[in-house]
């Protein structure tokens, strides 16, 4: 499996530019997006502004972006499956194919609170920078939102609008950062085999329906050859790092939510897990 699955997130602070959705719709899907996989486990609802994708014992069902991207800011509503779905997961994703890179939002499946979210990051490499907290909501009774700012000097995961990840380009430190093509893409899917331990999904529990709305694209096509230029909002400097309340809403995610943090493993990741 390999791109998306289901997650994402922003909040509005000080000069965080945040383009608000308002009473957001999932704009143009047939225009910006493809079912890449389980067309038939693939739906609208309310007149086409919302999205939903569907798991059961004989498929899942995914979607992906039909432009690739370099830089940009990315955002969605999400609303998970209602029921008890260990091992069931859903996810949000960015990734290019060669030297293999994905940003990803997972949800692992749950047997009710706490609501667990897993971020990983794929720099060109294998990944393993896996980070995962307990939400603060109930993820499955509404939507919420979930983004990602990617330029040429950090990536930041927002969950309604609280940075919850910064991943920073320090080159000089041996950092690897996602450079390539990304594609857009979310899924749902069994990830029982992994994601959720002895528990095993209940499929008399099935269907295990997913929801987006109000996916928005800022981004720089993989085609224009400049997409770290300050001409695109996101790479301005005011994007290079986050702003003093940003990082006071990061430690207080980092101190009161995460329960596993990959920095943990010093033997892999030792250097850069050492950068400020």
């Amino acid at each position: 499996m390999k791109f998306l699955e289901f997650t994402m997130f922003l909040v509005p602070f000080l000069i965080f530019v945040t383009h608000h959705l308002g009473n957001a719709e999932f704009v143009n899907f047939n225009e910006n997006f493809n079912v890449s996989y389980g067309q038939d486990h693939f739906t609208t609802l309310n007149r086409g502004s919302i999205v939903q994708l569907s798991l059961d014992n004989t498929s899942g069902c995914g979607i992906i972006s039909k432009k690739s991207y370099n830089s940009g800011f990315f955002e969605m509503l999400i609303k998970l499956p209602p029921q008890r779905s260990p091992g069931v997961l859903t996810s949000k994703t960015r990734r290019h194919g060669e030297n293999h890179g994905e940003i990803d939002f997972e949800f692992l499946g749950t047997d009710g609170d706490p609501f667990k979210l897993q971020t990983n990051i794929f720099a060109n490499d294998s990944g393993g920078r896996e980070q995962r907290l307990r939400l603060w909501f109930d993820p499955t009774k509404d939507f919420h939102k979930y983004a990602i700012l990617w330029n040429q000097f950090q990536i930041v995961l927002f969950v309604d609008d609280k940075p919850i990840r910064v991943h920073k380009k320090n080159n000089r430190f041996g950092v690897r950062y996602p450079t390539m093509p990304m594609f857009l893409e979310g899924t749902i899917w069994n990830g029982d085999n992994w994601a959720s331990g002895k528990r095993k999904i209940d499929w008399s529990k099935a269907p295990f329906q997913l929801q987006y709305q109000g996916f928005q694209i800022n981004g720089c096509e993989s085609r224009n050859k400049n997409c770290y230029s300050n001409t695109f909002w996101w790479n301005k400097r005011e994007y290079w790092d986050l702003t003093p309340h940003q990082k006071t809403s990061l430690q207080q995610v980092r101190k009161n939510y995460m329960y596993y943090d990959y920095c943990s493993d010093r033997k892999r990741f030792k250097s850069e897990c050492n950068i400020k």
